[in-house]
């Protein structure tokens, strides 16, 4: 595994207004944000593309790795850092034959059995959530404080929080054992993202 920090993942939301989003992912890697997401949903394969380039440019420039969600294809035509896959995506383990040993590959787990199946099929981290009530991914299975700790004890590779967490309720995640926070509006949405970063990675580094 590459020796990714995890401390403070961000994923990233719609990008309408496309000098906005990379300003706002910039600001959040000035503040500690030290992976860096692109979820994508709707874009076409060309947009997509287009816009991973962009923030390509960013995370090279602070040497952030650059993971993306989903989409394979994109990941390989840009030379991204790695690929995160869910439940429903393309399988872990052929993931991971498509884009070799030396990249990231990590994998959405709500339960013990999807998290060591994907630390067998060669995942690098897991993501498990939502941890908290999400807007941003209205589908996700919900898990307790409880479970994510007991996912964090079965498997030996680092876990991520994600779902809902803000400068509120991060300080609940303090004692489960996880290797990082990972969240979306609390930086995307943020009026001041450098800060807002700054204030994650000090309540989750307390």
């Amino acid at each position: 595994m590459n020796n990714i920090d995890l401390s403070l993942y961000l994923v990233t939301d719609n990008s309408d207004d496309v000098e906005k989003f990379l300003k706002t992912i910039e600001e959040g890697i000035k503040g500690g944000v030290s992976v860096v997401q692109i979820r994508e949903k709707t874009a076409d394969t060309l947009d997509f593309y287009n816009l991973a380039l962009k923030v390509k440019e960013i995370t090279t420039k602070y040497n952030v790795p650059l993971i993306i969600n989903d989409r394979v294809d994109v990941a390989l035509a840009i030379d991204a850092d790695g690929v995160h896959v869910g439940q429903s995506d393309m399988p872990c383990n052929v993931t991971r034959r498509l884009i070799g040993e030396d990249k990231i590959l990590g994998v959405s787990a709500a339960t013990i059995e999807e998290a060591k199946k994907a630390q067998r099929d060669g995942a690098d981290y897991i993501g498990t959530g939502a941890v908290f009530p999400t807007q941003t991914k209205k589908d996700a299975d919900s898990v307790t404080k409880q479970q994510l700790k007991e996912i964090v004890e079965s498997i030996d590779i680092p876990v991520v929080a994600i779902g809902g967490i803000t400068l509120e309720n991060a300080i609940e995640l303090k004692d489960t054992g996880i290797s990082g926070l990972s969240v979306v509006s609390a930086i995307m949405s943020s009026d001041n993202p450098k800060k807002s970063s700054e204030k994650l990675l000090e309540i989750f580094n307390s």
